[in-house]
């Protein structure tokens, strides 16, 4: 396997008002927000069209769990469940399993402070 995750697929947080946090990023810092939160828009190496999400989530949100934690990232990869099994085979704790939108596959993971990691494998065409 050659490459594993290829870029940040998006930023998420736990907030009191996920509501006020979009209002304030969008008002004091340009933030294009909808209620999913703002999907930033960049060109990968060869010219193609990718994004990241940045996303606030309620405070009392379970999307997280198992991790405990007010934050979760999510890294794009190139291929979900070949580098699921990867990481399977090298003792990486798996989450859940993989769910497929026509947005992309997402996978979940452990890392080693039990922070839970989402792995996306894009359909960045999908938000065209």
């Amino acid at each position: 396997m050659k490459k594993r995750v290829t870029g940040i697929g998006g930023l998420f947080f736990k907030t009191k008002d996920p509501k006020a946090s979009r209002d304030w990023y969008k008002k004091h810092l340009g933030f294009n927000t909808d209620d999913y939160g703002c999907t930033f828009w960049w060109k990968d190496k060869d010219g193609n069209d990718c994004t990241t999400q940045w996303s606030a989530f309620a405070e009392d949100t379970k999307y997280y769990e198992p991790s405990k934690k007010d934050f979760m990232f999510n890294y794009r990869v190139e291929n979900l469940e070949e580098l699921l099994k990867v990481l399977k085979e090298e003792g990486v704790t798996i989450v859940g399993k993989v769910e497929e939108y026509d947005y992309g596959k997402f996978g979940w993971i452990l890392d080693n402070d039990g922070n839970k990691i989402e792995l996306w494998e894009p359909v960045d065409s999908a938000f065209l």
